[in-house]
Protein backbone atom coordinates (compact mmCIF):
# COMPACT_ATOMS: atom_id res chain seq x y z
CA UNK A 1 0.00 0.00 0.00
CA UNK A 2 1.26 3.69 -0.40
CA UNK A 3 0.35 7.32 0.57
CA UNK A 4 1.75 10.08 -1.41
CA UNK A 5 5.29 9.87 1.12
CA UNK A 6 5.61 6.30 1.84
CA UNK A 7 5.35 2.71 1.19
CA UNK A 8 3.55 0.25 3.47
CA UNK A 9 4.67 -3.58 3.20
CA UNK A 10 2.21 -5.83 5.29
CA UNK A 11 3.91 -9.20 6.06
CA UNK A 12 2.69 -12.14 7.67
CA UNK A 13 3.58 -11.99 11.73
CA UNK A 14 5.51 -15.59 11.61
CA UNK A 15 6.21 -15.94 15.84
CA UNK A 16 8.23 -19.45 15.96
CA UNK A 17 11.55 -18.63 14.87
CA UNK A 18 13.82 -20.20 12.22
CA UNK A 19 13.95 -23.92 11.85
CA UNK A 20 17.09 -24.14 12.21
CA UNK A 21 17.30 -22.58 15.81
CA UNK A 22 14.83 -25.63 16.57
CA UNK A 23 17.39 -28.01 15.45
CA UNK A 24 20.35 -25.71 16.78
CA UNK A 25 18.65 -25.40 20.53
CA UNK A 26 17.51 -29.24 20.68
CA UNK A 27 19.65 -30.95 18.13
CA UNK A 28 18.39 -33.72 15.54
CA UNK A 29 14.86 -34.20 15.23
CA UNK A 30 12.83 -37.99 15.26
CA UNK A 31 11.99 -38.91 12.08
CA UNK A 32 8.43 -38.64 12.48
CA UNK A 33 8.72 -34.59 13.11
CA UNK A 34 11.64 -34.38 10.34
CA UNK A 35 9.41 -35.93 7.93
CA UNK A 36 6.34 -33.30 8.57
CA UNK A 37 8.53 -30.43 8.01
CA UNK A 38 10.20 -32.04 5.14
CA UNK A 39 6.64 -33.12 3.58
CA UNK A 40 5.81 -29.29 3.93
CA UNK A 41 8.61 -28.07 2.59
CA UNK A 42 8.27 -30.10 -0.59
CA UNK A 43 4.82 -28.75 -0.98
CA UNK A 44 5.98 -25.25 -0.60
CA UNK A 45 8.89 -25.92 -2.95
CA UNK A 46 6.23 -27.59 -5.75
CA UNK A 47 3.93 -25.24 -5.57
CA UNK A 48 7.06 -22.63 -6.22
CA UNK A 49 8.05 -24.76 -9.02
CA UNK A 50 4.58 -24.63 -10.42
CA UNK A 51 4.34 -21.00 -10.42
CA UNK A 52 8.34 -21.14 -12.08
CA UNK A 53 10.01 -19.40 -9.03
CA UNK A 54 13.08 -21.21 -7.95
CA UNK A 55 14.17 -20.36 -4.68
CA UNK A 56 18.41 -21.05 -5.20
CA UNK A 57 18.84 -20.57 -1.11
CA UNK A 58 16.92 -23.40 0.53
CA UNK A 59 18.15 -24.03 4.42
CA UNK A 60 17.11 -23.99 7.68
CA UNK A 61 17.98 -20.61 8.18
CA UNK A 62 15.47 -20.15 5.70
CA UNK A 63 12.66 -22.00 6.77
CA UNK A 64 10.27 -20.45 9.54
CA UNK A 65 7.54 -21.73 12.15
CA UNK A 66 4.68 -20.24 12.69
CA UNK A 67 2.51 -20.50 16.58
CA UNK A 68 0.85 -23.60 15.10
CA UNK A 69 4.61 -24.98 13.97
CA UNK A 70 3.61 -25.00 10.17
CA UNK A 71 6.50 -24.63 8.12
CA UNK A 72 6.93 -21.06 6.23
CA UNK A 73 9.54 -20.63 3.26
CA UNK A 74 11.08 -17.48 3.49
CA UNK A 75 14.34 -15.04 1.86
CA UNK A 76 13.22 -15.46 -1.93
CA UNK A 77 16.51 -12.74 -2.35
CA UNK A 78 18.18 -15.22 -4.64
CA UNK A 79 15.06 -16.91 -6.14
CA UNK A 80 14.62 -16.94 -9.96
CA UNK A 81 11.75 -15.73 -12.07
CA UNK A 82 10.22 -17.55 -15.35
CA UNK A 83 11.94 -13.90 -17.07
CA UNK A 84 15.81 -15.53 -16.16
CA UNK A 85 15.53 -19.16 -17.80
CA UNK A 86 17.72 -18.67 -21.02
CA UNK A 87 16.57 -20.41 -24.43
CA UNK A 88 18.49 -23.46 -23.07
CA UNK A 89 15.17 -23.91 -20.36
CA UNK A 90 18.24 -23.59 -17.44
CA UNK A 91 19.74 -20.71 -15.07
CA UNK A 92 22.95 -19.72 -15.28
CA UNK A 93 23.51 -17.85 -12.10
CA UNK A 94 25.77 -19.35 -9.60
CA UNK A 95 24.14 -18.62 -6.09
CA UNK A 96 23.31 -19.82 -2.47
CA UNK A 97 24.77 -21.28 0.73
CA UNK A 98 27.95 -23.52 -0.40
CA UNK A 99 26.85 -26.52 2.22
CA UNK A 100 23.66 -26.27 0.41
CA UNK A 101 24.15 -25.90 -3.24
CA UNK A 102 23.82 -28.80 -5.71
CA UNK A 103 26.34 -30.09 -7.49
CA UNK A 104 25.73 -28.42 -11.35
CA UNK A 105 25.10 -24.95 -9.92
CA UNK A 106 28.66 -24.88 -9.05
CA UNK A 107 29.83 -26.30 -12.46
CA UNK A 108 28.57 -23.00 -14.53
CA UNK A 109 27.44 -24.63 -17.01
CA UNK A 110 23.29 -23.90 -16.60
CA UNK A 111 21.31 -25.92 -14.47
CA UNK A 112 17.61 -26.60 -13.73
CA UNK A 113 16.27 -24.40 -10.94
CA UNK A 114 13.78 -27.76 -9.55
CA UNK A 115 16.10 -29.93 -9.52
CA UNK A 116 18.67 -27.72 -7.85
CA UNK A 117 16.18 -26.10 -5.28
CA UNK A 118 15.29 -30.42 -4.83
CA UNK A 119 19.03 -31.20 -3.76
CA UNK A 120 18.69 -28.71 -1.04
CA UNK A 121 15.62 -30.22 0.15
CA UNK A 122 17.50 -33.41 0.45
CA UNK A 123 20.75 -31.48 2.57
CA UNK A 124 17.85 -29.91 4.92
CA UNK A 125 16.35 -33.50 5.13
CA UNK A 126 19.71 -34.86 6.16
CA UNK A 127 20.16 -32.10 8.56
CA UNK A 128 17.22 -32.09 10.07
CA UNK A 129 17.32 -36.28 11.18
CA UNK A 130 21.53 -36.15 11.24
CA UNK A 131 21.86 -32.83 13.16
CA UNK A 132 24.85 -32.04 11.16
CA UNK A 133 25.71 -31.23 7.89
CA UNK A 134 26.33 -33.91 5.01
CA UNK A 135 29.14 -32.19 3.35
CA UNK A 136 31.13 -30.04 5.08
CA UNK A 137 34.83 -28.80 5.42
CA UNK A 138 36.69 -26.00 6.49
CA UNK A 139 37.79 -24.98 2.43
CA UNK A 140 35.64 -24.88 -0.19
CA UNK A 141 37.42 -26.41 -2.79
CA UNK A 142 37.41 -29.71 -0.37
CA UNK A 143 34.07 -28.88 0.08
CA UNK A 144 32.77 -28.66 -3.92
CA UNK A 145 34.83 -32.04 -3.83
CA UNK A 146 32.89 -33.47 -1.45
CA UNK A 147 29.86 -32.32 -3.03
CA UNK A 148 30.65 -33.02 -6.81
CA UNK A 149 31.24 -37.00 -6.21
CA UNK A 150 28.10 -36.81 -2.74
CA UNK A 151 30.99 -38.22 -0.80
CA UNK A 152 28.44 -38.10 2.67
CA UNK A 153 27.76 -40.87 5.01
CA UNK A 154 24.57 -41.46 6.33
CA UNK A 155 24.28 -42.05 10.49
CA UNK A 156 23.45 -45.35 11.84
CA UNK A 157 20.18 -44.37 13.13
CA UNK A 158 18.44 -43.26 9.79
CA UNK A 159 15.84 -46.14 8.89
CA UNK A 160 17.26 -47.58 5.52
CA UNK A 161 14.16 -46.08 3.40
CA UNK A 162 14.55 -42.50 4.71
CA UNK A 163 18.63 -43.37 3.92
CA UNK A 164 17.81 -44.67 0.15
CA UNK A 165 15.51 -41.56 -0.29
CA UNK A 166 18.08 -39.34 0.65
CA UNK A 167 20.88 -41.13 -1.60
CA UNK A 168 18.14 -40.31 -4.62
CA UNK A 169 17.80 -36.78 -3.91
CA UNK A 170 21.42 -36.34 -3.31
CA UNK A 171 22.26 -37.72 -7.06
CA UNK A 172 25.05 -35.62 -8.17
CA UNK A 173 23.81 -36.38 -11.61
CA UNK A 174 20.35 -34.11 -11.98
CA UNK A 175 19.49 -36.20 -14.94
CA UNK A 176 19.15 -39.56 -12.89
CA UNK A 177 17.98 -37.50 -9.73
CA UNK A 178 14.54 -38.17 -8.40
CA UNK A 179 12.10 -35.29 -9.09
CA UNK A 180 9.71 -33.90 -6.72
CA UNK A 181 6.72 -36.06 -8.09
CA UNK A 182 8.69 -39.23 -7.47
CA UNK A 183 9.62 -38.08 -4.40
CA UNK A 184 5.91 -37.27 -3.29
CA UNK A 185 4.93 -40.72 -4.20
CA UNK A 186 8.03 -42.07 -2.44
CA UNK A 187 6.62 -44.74 0.30
CA UNK A 188 9.17 -43.31 2.95
CA UNK A 189 7.59 -39.85 2.47
CA UNK A 190 3.65 -40.91 2.49
CA UNK A 191 3.47 -41.72 5.62
CA UNK A 192 1.54 -39.37 7.69
CA UNK A 193 1.15 -36.90 4.44
CA UNK A 194 -1.65 -34.49 3.89
CA UNK A 195 -1.59 -33.15 0.72
CA UNK A 196 -1.71 -29.27 0.42
CA UNK A 197 -5.12 -27.41 0.79
CA UNK A 198 -5.69 -24.61 -1.51
CA UNK A 199 -7.78 -21.33 -0.46
CA UNK A 200 -10.14 -20.66 -2.92
CA UNK A 201 -10.75 -17.22 -4.29
CA UNK A 202 -13.42 -15.33 -3.36
CA UNK A 203 -15.35 -15.54 -6.86
CA UNK A 204 -18.97 -15.29 -7.21
CA UNK A 205 -19.89 -18.18 -9.83
CA UNK A 206 -23.86 -17.45 -9.04
CA UNK A 207 -24.26 -16.10 -12.49
CA UNK A 208 -22.43 -19.64 -14.12
CA UNK A 209 -24.46 -21.84 -12.10
CA UNK A 210 -27.64 -20.76 -12.36
CA UNK A 211 -27.45 -20.57 -15.85
CA UNK A 212 -26.83 -24.60 -16.52
CA UNK A 213 -28.60 -25.22 -13.11
CA UNK A 214 -25.78 -26.79 -11.51
CA UNK A 215 -25.92 -25.31 -7.57
CA UNK A 216 -30.35 -25.18 -7.21
CA UNK A 217 -31.76 -22.28 -6.39
CA UNK A 218 -29.18 -19.23 -6.10
CA UNK A 219 -29.92 -17.23 -2.55
CA UNK A 220 -27.75 -14.73 -4.24
CA UNK A 221 -28.51 -13.82 -7.66
CA UNK A 222 -31.18 -11.07 -8.14
CA UNK A 223 -33.11 -12.38 -11.50
CA UNK A 224 -34.47 -9.38 -13.51
CA UNK A 225 -37.37 -11.04 -15.59
CA UNK A 226 -38.00 -9.68 -18.97
CA UNK A 227 -40.26 -10.81 -21.80
CA UNK A 228 -39.38 -13.04 -23.42
CA UNK A 229 -37.75 -12.13 -27.18
CA UNK A 230 -39.80 -12.81 -29.88
CA UNK A 231 -37.45 -14.27 -32.71
CA UNK A 232 -34.25 -16.06 -32.31
CA UNK A 233 -32.19 -15.59 -29.01
CA UNK A 234 -29.17 -13.45 -29.78
CA UNK A 235 -26.14 -12.64 -27.71
CA UNK A 236 -26.26 -9.95 -25.08
CA UNK A 237 -25.21 -6.43 -26.72
CA UNK A 238 -22.55 -4.43 -24.81
CA UNK A 239 -23.57 -0.94 -24.40
CA UNK A 240 -20.57 1.67 -24.33
CA UNK A 241 -20.37 1.79 -20.83
CA UNK A 242 -19.47 -1.82 -19.96
CA UNK A 243 -17.10 -2.01 -22.79
CA UNK A 244 -15.11 1.45 -21.92
CA UNK A 245 -15.01 -1.06 -18.14
CA UNK A 246 -13.13 -3.45 -19.76
CA UNK A 247 -10.19 -1.14 -21.16
CA UNK A 248 -7.23 -1.55 -19.94
CA UNK A 249 -6.67 1.97 -19.62
CA UNK A 250 -8.63 2.09 -16.93
CA UNK A 251 -6.94 -0.28 -14.86
CA UNK A 252 -3.43 0.55 -13.42
CA UNK A 253 -2.59 -3.26 -12.83
CA UNK A 254 -1.39 -3.36 -15.93
CA UNK A 255 1.41 -1.37 -15.25
CA UNK A 256 2.54 -3.99 -12.67
CA UNK A 257 1.22 -7.22 -14.18
CA UNK A 258 2.96 -6.76 -17.64
CA UNK A 259 6.21 -6.34 -15.72
CA UNK A 260 5.49 -9.04 -13.26
CA UNK A 261 4.58 -11.46 -15.74
CA UNK A 262 1.53 -12.42 -13.41
CA UNK A 263 -1.57 -14.77 -14.84
CA UNK A 264 -4.25 -13.64 -14.75
CA UNK A 265 -8.33 -15.27 -14.59
CA UNK A 266 -9.72 -13.64 -16.88
CA UNK A 267 -9.02 -12.69 -20.73
CA UNK A 268 -10.87 -11.79 -24.05
CA UNK A 269 -11.00 -11.33 -27.78
CA UNK A 270 -13.59 -10.13 -30.54
CA UNK A 271 -13.91 -12.18 -33.68
CA UNK A 272 -15.95 -10.70 -36.66
CA UNK A 273 -17.81 -14.13 -37.47
CA UNK A 274 -21.23 -15.01 -36.37
CA UNK A 275 -22.13 -15.93 -32.87
CA UNK A 276 -23.17 -19.61 -33.54
CA UNK A 277 -19.62 -20.25 -35.30
CA UNK A 278 -17.50 -18.76 -32.64
CA UNK A 279 -19.16 -21.52 -30.01
CA UNK A 280 -18.68 -24.37 -32.61
CA UNK A 281 -15.17 -23.27 -33.23
CA UNK A 282 -14.72 -22.83 -29.38
CA UNK A 283 -16.00 -26.26 -28.66
CA UNK A 284 -13.54 -27.79 -31.63
CA UNK A 285 -10.69 -26.63 -30.41
CA UNK A 286 -11.92 -27.31 -26.48
CA UNK A 287 -12.66 -31.10 -26.56
CA UNK A 288 -9.50 -32.56 -27.92
CA UNK A 289 -7.93 -30.97 -24.94
CA UNK A 290 -9.94 -33.13 -22.78
CA UNK A 291 -12.91 -30.71 -21.85
CA UNK A 292 -16.48 -31.07 -21.92
CA UNK A 293 -18.52 -28.26 -23.39
CA UNK A 294 -22.05 -27.45 -22.42
CA UNK A 295 -23.84 -24.44 -24.01
CA UNK A 296 -27.05 -22.50 -23.32
CA UNK A 297 -28.20 -19.00 -24.95
CA UNK A 298 -23.93 -18.29 -25.94
CA UNK A 299 -22.85 -18.71 -22.63
CA UNK A 300 -20.64 -21.85 -22.43
CA UNK A 301 -19.14 -24.10 -19.40
CA UNK A 302 -15.74 -26.42 -20.20
CA UNK A 303 -14.96 -28.62 -17.52
CA UNK A 304 -11.70 -30.30 -17.90
CA UNK A 305 -11.93 -33.87 -17.30
CA UNK A 306 -8.52 -34.64 -15.56
CA UNK A 307 -7.88 -33.58 -12.23
CA UNK A 308 -4.84 -30.26 -11.89
CA UNK A 309 -3.52 -29.02 -9.16
CA UNK A 310 -6.57 -27.33 -7.55
CA UNK A 311 -8.92 -29.79 -9.13
CA UNK A 312 -10.96 -29.65 -12.50
CA UNK A 313 -10.16 -26.74 -14.57
CA UNK A 314 -13.40 -25.07 -15.00
CA UNK A 315 -14.11 -22.36 -17.86
CA UNK A 316 -17.06 -19.68 -18.29
CA UNK A 317 -17.39 -18.47 -21.73
CA UNK A 318 -19.51 -15.57 -22.95
CA UNK A 319 -20.11 -14.01 -26.07
CA UNK A 320 -21.28 -10.32 -26.09
CA UNK A 321 -22.24 -8.00 -29.37
CA UNK A 322 -20.33 -5.09 -29.55
CA UNK A 323 -21.56 -4.15 -32.98
CA UNK A 324 -23.27 -5.41 -35.36
CA UNK A 325 -20.58 -7.99 -36.53
CA UNK A 326 -18.54 -8.09 -33.72
CA UNK A 327 -18.38 -9.98 -30.98
CA UNK A 328 -16.15 -10.34 -27.92
CA UNK A 329 -15.90 -13.46 -26.33
CA UNK A 330 -14.90 -13.74 -23.06
CA UNK A 331 -13.28 -16.30 -20.83
CA UNK A 332 -12.83 -16.56 -16.85
CA UNK A 333 -11.64 -19.16 -14.79
CA UNK A 334 -14.33 -20.50 -12.54
CA UNK A 335 -12.57 -23.36 -10.94
CA UNK A 336 -9.58 -24.88 -10.75
CA UNK A 337 -5.88 -23.21 -10.88
CA UNK A 338 -5.28 -20.07 -12.66
CA UNK A 339 -1.79 -21.19 -14.38
CA UNK A 340 -3.44 -24.20 -16.05
CA UNK A 341 -5.82 -21.76 -17.54
CA UNK A 342 -2.96 -19.62 -18.92
CA UNK A 343 -1.64 -22.67 -20.04
CA UNK A 344 -5.25 -24.19 -21.86
CA UNK A 345 -5.93 -20.66 -23.05
CA UNK A 346 -2.38 -21.04 -24.93
CA UNK A 347 -3.37 -24.02 -26.28
CA UNK A 348 -7.10 -23.48 -27.04
CA UNK A 349 -6.07 -20.12 -29.12
CA UNK A 350 -3.91 -22.17 -31.54
CA UNK A 351 -7.17 -23.90 -32.65
CA UNK A 352 -8.94 -20.24 -33.02
CA UNK A 353 -6.54 -18.55 -35.46
CA UNK A 354 -9.36 -18.18 -38.00
CA UNK A 355 -11.98 -16.31 -35.81
CA UNK A 356 -10.09 -13.94 -33.91
CA UNK A 357 -9.89 -10.60 -35.23
CA UNK A 358 -6.47 -8.92 -34.76
CA UNK A 359 -6.00 -5.29 -35.61
CA UNK A 360 -2.90 -4.62 -38.42
CA UNK A 361 -0.83 -3.00 -35.64
CA UNK A 362 -0.99 -6.65 -33.65
CA UNK A 363 -0.50 -8.60 -36.61
CA UNK A 364 2.56 -6.45 -36.99
CA UNK A 365 3.99 -7.26 -33.49
CA UNK A 366 6.29 -10.03 -33.22
CA UNK A 367 6.36 -12.67 -30.37
CA UNK A 368 2.51 -12.15 -29.24
CA UNK A 369 0.32 -15.01 -28.77
CA UNK A 370 -1.92 -16.02 -31.23
CA UNK A 371 -5.10 -14.48 -28.32
CA UNK A 372 -3.88 -11.11 -27.48
CA UNK A 373 -6.34 -10.77 -24.25
CA UNK A 374 -7.01 -7.95 -22.01
CA UNK A 375 -7.18 -8.85 -18.24
CA UNK A 376 -9.16 -8.06 -15.51
CA UNK A 377 -8.61 -10.22 -12.22
CA UNK A 378 -5.35 -10.59 -11.01
CA UNK A 379 -4.15 -14.21 -10.21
Amino acid sequence: MASKTKIYIVLEFVTGGELFDKIASKGRLKEDEARKYFQQLINAVDYCHSRGVYHRDLKPENLLLDASGVLKVSDFGLSALPQQVRDDGLLHTTCGTPNYVAPEVINNKGYDGAKADLWSCGVILFVLMAGYLPFEESNLVALYKKIFKADFTCPPWFSSSAKKLIKRILDPNPSTRITIAEVIENEWFKKGYKPPAFEQAEVSLDDVNSIFNESGDCQNLVVEKRESPIGPVAPLTMNAFELISTSQGLNLSSLFEKQMGLVKRETRFTSKRSANEIISKIEEAATPLGFEVKKNNFKMKLQGEKTGRKGHLSIATEIFEVAPSLYMVELRKSGGDTLEFHKFYKNLSAGLKDIVWRTIDEEKEEGQPEISGSSVVPA
